[in-house]
């Protein structure tokens, strides 16, 4: 049996067409931008580049890095929301900016849950209070003698109003009794500078921004934030065991544009589960102070929605708001 050389053509054009449309369907068949509302150098950047480049490997689709900082995350964050849904453009956050600054801003530009569909946890990061190796307290026990002996006296470092270790040295604050001054600062490296050249006394901050400066000795650690002890200081005590009921874990998460569809979802978090579960992306996250955190989107989508009230409580107690 013969066919004619027009009905080959039309066989072998279909045949085209029909490939076009698998190598379409195919995810990722082309770059991801990974948007990170943050400025380079920080704990979320960090985490993100050490994922990308395990993705990049997994999928063979570079995970290209995108920082867009401004407005403690909000412009970045807003962009992300806009982006087409149709997974070539992620976001990588940290819970300060997706649940905390909509209680913090009048006006954020997104919506943290309508805006977004969860994709999949990534990371914990190690927070400490830290200061500067002259101050006389060991601990927090001493630094709450202290402070209570020397009321509006003791001076306390942070990002800037609003920022998480703002909020956090006010629930320390709030959980304790105690009057610290809150001094605050553009960004957490100027922040940390300054107690580690002694000018303030001490700071929350993130062990990404302070583990080099804790590990040459030009800061001491009175106490881990987190709930649990930290690996990357398994001897160093959370504050909360010595302050019932203190305690925070910041994480790190990717979310996709609302729309994106669910069968690209899911194949993103197995590909960031697969991606946490190797030893080298383990170890890199180690290096910065900082932990895997997997989970679902259904599990990220429930962590969003109950951290949410949570912050928008702290920022109330606080006080702190920006325009």
């Amino acid at each position: 049996m013969t066919i004619s050389r027009r009905a080959a053509l039309a066989l072998a054009l279909a045949a085209a067409f029909w490939g076009a449309a698998q190598a379409q369907d195919k995810y990722p068949s082309r770059p991801i931008t990974l948007i990170v509302p943050q400025a380079a150098g920080g704990a979320n950047d960090a985490i993100a580049r050490v994922v990308a480049q395990k993705l990049t490997e997994q999928t063979g689709q570079s995970f290209i890095v995108e920082n867009r900082p401004g407005a403690g995350g909000n412009i970045g964050t807003a962009l992300s929301a806009k982006a087409r849904p149709d997974g070539y453009t992620l976001m990588l956050t940290a819970n300060s900016a997706h649940v905390i600054n909509p209680a913090l801003y009048k006006s954020t530009g997104f919506d943290p849950v309508k805006d977004f569909e969860p994709v999949a946890p990534v990371a914990t990061a190690g927070y400490v209070l830290v200061a500067h190796p002259s101050f006389a307290p060991k601990n927090v026990t001493e630094l709450v003698t202290l402070a209570k002996s020397q009321p509006g006296k003791i001076t306390i470092a942070s990002a800037g109003n609003g920022t998480l270790n703002h909020l956090i040295g006010e629930m320390l604050g709030k959980a304790t009794g105690i009057d610290l001054v809150h001094v605050p600062y553009k960004g957490a490296a100027a922040a940390v500078t300054d107690v580690v050249g002694g000018q303030v006394q001490v700071s929350v901050q993130s062990l990404p921004s302070s583990l080099a400066f804790i590990k040459s000795g030009k800061l001491k650690v009175l106490g881990v934030v987190n709930e649990k002890r930290v690996a990357a200081l398994p001897d160093v005590p959370t504050i909360g065991e010595t302050v019932r009921g203190f305690g925070s874990t910041p994480w790190y998460g990717v979310f996709a544009p609302t729309g994106t569809p669910k069968t690209i979802i899911a194949q993103l978090n197995a590909e960031i589960s697969r991606a946490l579960d190797s030893k080298d992306v383990q170890d890199k996250l180690a290096g910065v102070g900082c932990e895997p955190y997997k989970g679902t989107p259904e599990q990220f989508a429930a962590l969003v929605r109950e951290d949410l009230p949570k912050w928008a409580r702290i920022v109330k107690d606080s006080g702190a708001t920006i325009d």
